[in-house]
């Protein structure tokens, strides 16, 4: 089993890695393996199609993916919006039906709200999205702080705890035969007249 995990922070090695890294930690802990994908400037700088078509290769085979973002004006980093918005335009195909999980880097306020907008893409394209025991943050302004961020730690260990139940779930009702659910045609209604 995979999981993919998309680090959408300008900072490579910053605080929403610093989170990204301890679920993988547990992840691969319990015989999953991991990859973070690091957007940054990628997708406002002329490389987007080459960091989603990397990523939408990668999710053929991933079982999971977890979106990683830190907040910028009470919401997700432009380049992860970007990033998102062009994966799940072009490879919703390979994105259905896998569980998927968001999380949020601050040093104070606009986690909720950059939570929601995250979480959307994942209804959009019926992926069981995967919660911890509060919302799915982490506080501070450099990595160290969010090593100190005690509840924040666990609440990320929690969603690698989840996640990984969760896929062992899936692969073990796969085994005895439990099917996924057939994807109807969407269908679009127009509500002008």
């Amino acid at each position: 089993m995979k999981v993919v995990l998309i680090n959408g922070s300008r900072r490579e090695k910053g605080c929403t890695y610093t989170a990204l890294s301890e679920i993988a930690k547990v992840l691969n802990g319990n015989g999953i393996d991991t990859e973070i994908f690091h957007v940054g400037l990628k997708a406002v700088n002329g490389q987007i199609n080459e960091i989603v078509k990397e990523v939408a290769e990668a999710m053929e085979t991933a079982d999971a993916m977890i979106v990683g973002s830190p907040v910028y004006y009470a919401s997700p980093s432009g380049e992860v919006i970007a990033f998102l918005d062009r994966l799940f335009t072009t490879a919703e195909d390979v994105l259905t039906l896998k569980p998927a999980a968001s999380i949020a880097s601050a040093r104070r306020a606009g986690t909720t709200a950059t939570l929601d907008v995250l979480n959307k893409y994942f209804m959009y394209a019926q992926m069981p999205v995967i919660s911890s025991r509060y919302w799915n943050m982490v506080h501070g302004s450099n990595p160290d702080d969010v090593m100190k961020d005690e509840e924040g730690l666990q609440i990320m260990r929690t969603i690698g705890t989840n996640m990984s139940w969760i896929l062992k779930s899936i692969e073990t009702g796969r085994k005895y035969g439990v099917e996924q659910p057939i994807i109807e045609d969407k269908i679009f209604t127009n509500f002008i007249r």
